[in-house]
């Protein structure tokens, strides 16, 4: 009687093996993406390629951005140009400085806020983050015309207030009884101080409204059980709260330091342009060296793509470090 050897068992026997059926490959998703991708592609990777492209060539004329001049290949000199310049290192520290005291105080105030509002009723909390919320809503360009007033030498707010305390006060305190035409953005300190409130005042409502949202997917029993075993407010935060809320903070920490790494319009709206060199960060920096006369369109390229490179190591770093500690 023959067997069947046509069959897999049998051609397994026989040290055959039948052929295996390779999954189907689902690619309508990656189609659905294709216009996105397109969008994102045009809009974010061509112009930035464009910088990167300026940034090796001298431009210093506006006919050479339209193609009537061609554009002469200088490599790496821009950029050696910029490392060695030791205003580069002054612009660098302020930069630094600023947005790590603008990341750290916007952190602290959202996320007050944040608890705040969990803690309220519902409907006090409707309210309040409404209010919050405004100050986020407000464009950056209206919001910083309105504190420039706020501040200014002979009309403004802080002015008036200034004005008002008694003169015995005033001269001992601060050595001075007249505050009309003090120039509150002269000294460099006193404009980063004025700087940092505006940026922060813009920036802590999306913090505590991540906050809030963050907070109400904590487990409520947590928080109880917490407290049942004697433990207070700050040992709640930091023992329960702070561990689950960990990856909210890390994308919440990573967003601040990329916008205030990139603070322009603030800076821009209350130095008056770009004559205030001593308080220069990097974003002003490049826009100066790019359209201050005479030109220098190369310069101002190669110093978006130093802060770009920056900002790309520091969320890479923090990134990474956030991974770490989520596997450990």
């Amino acid at each position: 009687m023959s067997t069947l050897t046509d069959t897999p068992k049998a051609a397994a026997d026989a040290g055959e093996t039948p052929a295996r059926r390779r999954p189907r490959v689902d690619r309508l998703p990656y189609l659905l993406l294709l216009p996105c991708l397109a969008i994102i592609g045009v809009l974010l990777l061509w112009p930035l390629g464009q910088v990167v492209w300026m940034s090796f060539h001298r431009l210093n004329n506006v006919r050479q951005l339209r193609g009537d001049r061609a554009w002469p290949w200088v490599g790496l000199d821009n950029y050696v140009q910029i490392l060695s310049d030791p205003f580069f290192r002054t612009v660098l520290r302020n930069t630094v400085l600023f947005a790590a005291a603008n990341v750290v105080l916007t952190m602290i105030l959202g996320t007050l806020v944040g608890l705040l509002l969990n803690r309220l009723s519902k409907r006090m909390a409707t309210f309040v983050a409404s209010c919050v919320m405004l100050a986020w809503a407000t464009p950056a360009l209206t919001g910083t015309i309105v504190w420039k007033w706020i501040f200014d030498d002979t009309s403004g707010l802080v002015t008036w207030l200034f004005n008002a305390l008694p003169d015995g006060l005033s001269q001992a305190l601060f050595g001075r009884t007249d505050w009309t035409g003090y120039g509150w953005f002269n000294s460099p300190l006193l404009f980063f101080t004025i700087l940092t409130l505006v940026v922060v005042w813009h920036s802590f409502p999306f913090i505590a409204v991540s906050v809030l949202a963050g907070l109400k997917s904590v487990p409520s029993e947590l928080h109880e059980a917490a407290r049942v075993d004697g433990a207070g407010p700050w040992r709640v935060f930091w023992k329960v709260t702070f561990p689950l809320l960990r990856p909210v903070f890390g994308i919440l920490i990573v967003l601040s330091t990329i916008w205030d790494f990139k603070v322009f319009t603030q800076q821009f709206v209350l130095a008056g342009g770009t004559q205030d060199r001593p308080t220069f960060m990097l974003s002003i920096y490049s826009y100066a060296e790019a359209f201050s006369p005479p030109p220098k369109y190369g310069l101002g390229a190669a110093i978006a793509v130093i802060l770009t490179l920056i900002l790309l190591v520091v969320t890479g770093l923090y990134v990474r470090m956030v991974l770490k500690q989520e596997e450990e």
